[in-house]
């Protein structure tokens, strides 16, 4: 079982008899003599979707719910629901858009490396690849000669993501995003 401090976003842990899917996780390092950091988790009920925020010390014990992964790639978007399929029995694993707008900022048709969180049969989050490849749609012109320590500039992919980017990327180039960071690390191969 792990420590609060080893739990990591999209993780399913069981609390006070339910099971909750973890969202969101922000590290509060108190100032005072012998404080202990505090880990304050967003998480939403897999049965209900009720949000929950819960603070945890570092060193408490936390229980993982029983869950399992399975490997997907990106189907379709039907009006507000997004389509996941299965990779091995091409089951469809369906999420409303607002679930997983976060992650939706960060995959396309062609994103490999996706899962699915599957509690009680039930889909409850998809989990990222450490970095993707995504194409940029706008950003301002590049400047020759512009070298790669250089100033950054905004740009917006083709998913609606805006990350910072060096002056010397284009228009339609594909870049490679650290999805935990949400930072440029380089251009496509």
């Amino acid at each position: 079982m792990p420590k609060a401090s080893e739990i990591k976003k999209n993780a399913v842990v069981e609390l006070n008899g339910r099971v909750f899917s973890v969202r969101e996780i922000s590290k509060l390092t108190p100032s005072g003599r012998a404080g202990a950091s505090l880990y304050r988790m967003r998480m939403y009920d897999v049965a209900t979707g009720a949000k929950s925020d819960e603070s945890f010390k570092a060193d408490e014990i936390l229980t993982l719910a029983d869950f399992s992964r399975h490997s997907v790639m990106f189907s379709y978007i039907d009006g507000d629901e997004y389509v996941f399929m299965d990779n091995e029995d091409y089951t469809p694993y369906h999420f409303n858009k607002t679930a997983i707008e976060d992650e939706a900022l960060f995959f396309n048709e062609e994103t490999q490396g996706l899962s699915v969180v599957i509690v009680n049969e039930k889909p409850v989050a998809v989990e990222l690849p450490s970095s993707v490849e995504l194409e940029i749609a706008e950003t301002s012109p590049s400047i020759k000669g512009a070298s790669a320590s250089a100033r950054t500039k905004p740009a917006t992919l083709t998913t609606g993501l805006v990350v910072q980017v060096p002056e010397y990327i284009s228009n339609g180039e594909k870049i490679k995003i650290n999805t935990a960071e949400r930072k440029f690390m380089g251009r496509a191969d």
